[in-house]
């Protein structure tokens, strides 16, 4: 093998197509946009236009919500902290709340803290330390020995914005 013999695979490097460029290029005359019309021109954007009609997705109607309030928890269930602790990787000695979780792998996401579910069976004696709790989760727990202290979320943000209010409603009032 020489240098002068290193040459591309057949069909590696395609020629750019050069659009209306004559007949004889196979894309000359209307140069592959068919004839005439309002998308045969240039700078034409018609996503969802129906001619003047009012469109699919504006007739259709709105649906959903985004609570601005709602929280983020992480959810846990209890089948799955028993198989973490099984495994090794959760310590029943230590309590266990989101810090433990994240760090076993358990727990993710979930800015407002861990709640725990009881979908599953769970026979280790267990403290946990969460954000929320079903009623299901807490007795299975309490069943086994273990126990659940909810601790309480924080202020819901409307809240503190009426608490301040008030408080430099009080101060200009001084």
């Amino acid at each position: 093998m020489k240098l002068t013999d290193i040459r591309d695979n057949e069909g590696a490097r395609h020629r750019r197509m050069r659009i209306g460029r004559g007949i004889g290029s196979g894309k000359g005359k209307t140069g592959g946009r068919g004839q005439k019309g309002q998308k045969s021109r240039e700078g034409v954007a018609i996503k969802g236009f129906e001619g003047g009609q009012m469109p699919l997705h504006m007739r259709l109607p709105k649906r959903g919500f985004n609570n601005p309030f709602g929280k983020d928890y992480a959810e846990v269930n209890t089948g799955m902290v028993q198989k973490f602790i099984d495994a090794g990787k959760l310590d029943t000695k230590a309590v266990v709340d989101h810090e433990a979780l994240k760090a076993a792998g358990l727990a993710r996401g979930g800015k407002d803290g861990v709640r725990l579910l009881g979908k599953g069976e769970i026979t280790a004696k267990v403290q946990f330390k969460v954000a929320g709790a079903s009623k299901g989760a807490i007795e299975a727990v309490e069943k086994a020995g273990g126990s659940v202290e909810v601790i309480a979320a924080g202020q819901p943000e409307h809240e503190k914005k009426a608490a301040r209010a008030a408080a430099n409603k009080a101060a200009k009032a001084k």
